[in-house]
This record gives C-alpha cells, structure tokens and sequence, in this order.
C-alpha cells in the first residue's frame, strides 16, 4: 500500500462501497475540510482508467463541492491498494462506514453478507469492527425479508423496529403483512400488536394444516368477510400437527436424509449461517414451525462451518453436533452404575478374589491401593447418589466389616483410604494381626468390600462386572428429579415419553417444551398419570447400556463395545 497525490478527476466512487444511501451527505465535512484540509488520505485502488474510492466516499463528495470555489483543485491524498482484492476492501469501507455516519441497514446488510461469501464467520466479522454479534446476525437476518418490504423500510414507510420482527416472519406471514400495509381499508399491525400477530396472537388458519381436516373433530370457523377459516380448537390442532410433522420426519429420514433437524416452535432459522447442500453430500433437513402453526421445510440446508470442513477435505473434523449426553448426565450415571455393580460384588466373593488377584497382576486405575472418590461434579448429583440404596446398603456393609476389624470410622470415610486421607493410613501390623485372627470366610467379605470400594467409578470394569453379574438396576435405583433436570436432548426425552407413556402421546408432544415433556414423565413415575410401562427404566440404566440416538459419545456403550473387540482379538 503507497501514499500518492492523485488528482480529484481521477478519482471515482467505487461500485462495491458499502455505503449506498447517504455518501452524499457531506454538510459537516466541508466547513473542516475547507479550513484544515484533508486530514486522512482516501482509500483507492486501481482501475483501467484511474482509481476508485474503497473508502472515503463521503470525503470525495466534499472535496467535489469545494472544487467548485476553486478555480483548480489540488492533487488529493490517497493510500493505494493492490488490485483484486474485494474481501479487504469491503472490509475497508465497512470499518470506516461503521464508525462514522451510520450506514443504511440495507447497505450493512449487503456488506456483512459479501463478508460471509468470501469465508468470514459472524464472530469474524463483530472482532474486525469492533461491534457485536448481535448486530451482525442483526443485520444478515435481513436476507429472510422479501422484496416489497425492504422497498418500503429504504422509502422510510416503515420503520427499523418493525422490519426487525419480520425477519423472524414466515415468507407466507411477510406476504400476509404487506397486503395488509398496501391495503387501502386495513392496517397492517406494528410494534406490540405486530409482536402478538407473529407470535401467537395470531388464529391458526385451516391452510396451516399438514393434516386431512377430516381428522379434526374440532370446530372451524368461516372469515364472512375473507376466504380464510380458523380453528376454533389449537388444543386438538397441534395434536395432529404434531403428530403430522413426526410422520415427516420419519419420512424424511426413510429418504436417506441424513440428519432431520425439529426447530423449537417459533425458533427462527438463520439461513445465512446455512449453504444448499445436497442429500448425498450430506445435506440436512431443518424443519421450522411457526406460532401461527405455518411449517417450513429447509431441505438440503449444512452450516457454512459444515460445508467449509468438507471442502478442505476434512470431513468430520469439525465436529458441531450436540452430544447425546451431558458431562454431568455422564457422571451421574457413572456413579449411579458404579454403586449398584459394586453392591452386587459384596454377595460374590470368588469374583471379587479373583478381580482383586487380576488388579495385583495386571494392575488397576486405582492402584496403589485407593478408594475410589465417587466425586460428583454437581451437588445435586451428590445429593442424588447420598439417597440411593446401593450407597446406604454398601455403607452398612462397611460399618460391619469395620467392626470386624475393630474400626471406627466417621461418617462418609472409607475403609480403604482415598488419595488425600493418606497421611492418615491404617496401622498395617495392627491390621494383619486383626486379619490373622479372622476366618477365612470373613476375610472373604472384608476383601470383596474393600476390593468395590477400589472400583474405578465410570470404567470398563464396571460395565463388564455390570453384565456378568446381571445388575438389575431396578433393585438399586429409581428415576429422580436429578435425572430429568439432566436430560437434555429434545430427541431422548421424546423417545423417554413414547417408552413410558406409549407413542401416540410422544407424537403428540413432539414439539412441546422438554419441560413439558419431563412433566408427563414425572407425572407417569409417581402414578398422577398412568404410565404403559409402570416398571420403566430408562436404557441408560441397563447393562450393557443402550443409547436413545446414533450420536454417539457415550462413555459407557464406547467402553463396552472396546471390551468386545479385545474379546473377540482374544479368541
């Protein structure tokens, strides 16, 4: 980039500045410009016959109107750019657009999307200019707005707040609103009213239905003055709706669509963030239902990420799915499988010889010797894990086999000590002497206690020992709010509600909240509804474990399947 003086009829504004509406306002730089000159070069690069202006336009405007008190005007300084570069001179103009005379949200909008088309993410665009990325989605959310509406925000007939709710408008809804807003005899809704039009305030229209309306026992009623007609039940509606959108889905994912994604009801999807991809290269369905009732159907939709990891070769490497499982959903149900294995151990005590003779040998997680911390990484899942009854039978054990060695411990110790009450260790010749006078037949017990309580929780061992032990987590645990609090994913606790409740109230419930949902679970376990199943346990607490999606990610079922290929090596 070099400094040269260029003359103002060499100079001409370029077509890809940001800036479309307002360059030309230039009262409040003249009076500056005409005492103390230019004081920041323009931004130009060259052309065939000149240079343009990448940034600066409002400055060359002011420089044309003073040209003409002048009888010749001085040669103009300028910062040259290279040639063929349009993502940095966008980026030029936008950065000095932005931080001075507010630019058209039109004109951002354009911008901010030429940004995203060179490989630029939100993020990247906020850090470059110093704004938010709020604004930034702000602005790109514009693309979701059709041509009549942007044509009356840039007349200024409509103002920004209103523009702002109808980028989360259906294009059908867009089309409703500016019918209304041309009409000579209605008017279209705006601010709170058009807020309460978009998101529920609005009757759900016969033509929303994905449904055979023979199916609707409800009432419908006829506009005498239109030719819409409205149902009178949105209750018995969105059971069918629902149960419509889940044989859609189910559809979709029959074709070979790789992922079908249910957005929350009235959950704007932002297509810029979205490139068209096809089915076979991995293309996805999102699927957008409005309040109104009014379904969209995004087919062959991947996020710019997705797609830019594909294109350089690095399929999978990014990796933006959500885990099946939360960390802490993981650590609650390591604990929770962890205590009920190791309960059962204490009633097997030629396994727990052997599994100690096999952790001497071969080594363990825990060895040297060390209880295992059971370290809950919420206070909720301690509290969980303090009420279960593998843990109070398995404390009751241990207070038997202390008095066995003439023992005392406090409340919550060990009888092995864990890493930080080290330097509290037992007496060992004083132990050995107790042992020696014990029968063989007790020291069985103390070794099949001591030998669980040196289980690693959320490891191999426990899943293994889990299915040769046949764990029947029923007799050890039972669903608690702790649990529900931790599932997350919109898609297991639907496929929970269809195991407990039975499919046709999941269907129905396909696009109620997750708290909804988890209430008709809750509901279904302390008996206020009836359950299908009463005796249902979710797939997590079975050994070995099953998952709900193909997600993957789950430790449990990864350690399990790793058993199996050793097994099979083996043989």
């Amino acid at each position: 980039m070099q400094l040269q003086n260029i003359n103002l009829t060499d100079l001409t504004p370029a077509k890809l500045n940001v800036r479309k509406h307002g360059g030309k306002s230039v009262d409040d730089l003249i009076p500056s410009i005409r005492a103390h000159g230019l004081l920041q070069p323009l931004l130009v690069r060259p052309k065939e016959d000149g240079y343009e202006i990448v940034a600066g336009q409002r400055r060359y405007h002011a420089l044309c109107a003073l040209s003409d008190e002048q009888e010749q005007a001085d040669p103009v300084p300028c910062l040259v750019m290279a040639e063929g570069d349009d993502a940095k001179a966008i980026e030029a103009s936008l950065a000095e657009n932005v931080l001075r005379l507010p630019m058209d949200a039109i004109d951002q909008f354009k911008a901010f999307a030429a940004l995203v088309r060179n490989g630029l993410g939100v993020s990247d665009i906020a850090d470059q200019f110093g704004i938010t990325e709020r604004l930034v989605r702000q602005r790109l959310a514009i693309a979701n707005l059709i041509p009549p509406i942007l044509t009356a925000y840039r007349k200024g007939e409509i103002g920004a707040t209103t523009i702002q709710l109808l980028t989360m408008a259906t294009k059908k809804q867009q089309q409703a609103w500016i019918a209304l807003f041309k009409s000579e005899n209605e008017r279209a809704p705006e601010g709170y009213r058009l807020k309460c039009w978009l998101f529920g305030g609005a009757e759900i229209t016969t033509d929303a239905a994905l449904f055979d309306l023979a199916d609707y026992s409800g009432s419908i009623v006829s506009d005498l003055f239109g030719e819409d007609s409205y149902f009178a039940d949105s209750e018995a509606f969105w059971i069918l709706q629902n149960k419509a959108i889940a044989e859609a889905k189910a559809a979709y994912l029959a074709e070979g669509w790789s992922e079908v994604i249910l957005l929350e009801t009235g959950q704007y999807f932002p297509s810029y963030d979205y490139v068209e991809t096809a089915k076979e290269e991995g293309g996805k369905v999102y699927i957008q239902i409005a309040h109104s009732g009014e379904v969209t159907f995004h087919e062959g939709q991947l996020s710019r990420a997705e797609a830019r990891a594909r294109e350089k070769g690095r399929k999978g490497a990014l990796k933006t799915e959500t885990p099946e499982l939360t960390k802490p959903m993981q650590n609650y149900l390591d604990l929770h499988r962890h205590a009920a294995v190791r309960q059962c151990l204490l009633a097997h005590h030629g396994t727990a010889l052997r599994l100690a003779v096999a952790q001497i040998i071969a080594g363990s997680e825990l060895w040297a010797v060390q209880a295992d911390p059971q370290k809950a990484s919420k206070e909720t899942i301690g509290d969980s894990l303090a009420t279960s009854a593998a843990q109070k039978r398995f404390g009751e054990e241990r207070q038997a086999v202390a008095e066995l060695l003439g023992l005392t411990l406090e409340d919550g110790e060990t009888l092995v000590p864990r890493k930080e009450d080290w330097a509290a260790s037992r007496d060992l010749h004083a132990l050995f002497a107790r042992l020696m006078a014990l029968s063989d037949d007790e020291v069985l017990c103390i070794l099949a206690l001591v030998t669980a309580e040196c289980l690693p929780a959320g490891s191999a061992m426990v899943e293994n020992l889990g299915v040769q032990l046949e764990v029947n987590m029923q007799d050890h645990w039972q669903p608690d709010q702790a649990f529900l609090d931790l599932t997350r994913d919109k898609t297991v606790i639907n496929a929970m509600l269809a195991e407990i409740a039975g499919e046709d109230t999941a269907a129905a419930h396909i696009t109620s909240t997750a708290k909804t949902s988890k209430s008709i679970i809750k509901a279904c376990l302390d008996g206020t509804s009836e359950a299908k199943d009463a005796a249902w346990h979710p797939r997590y607490m079975r050994f070995p474990m099953e998952a709900y999606t193909d997600k993957g990610g789950i430790r449990a079922i990864d350690l399990w399947a790793a058993l199996n290929e050793q097994d099979a090596e083996c043989v």
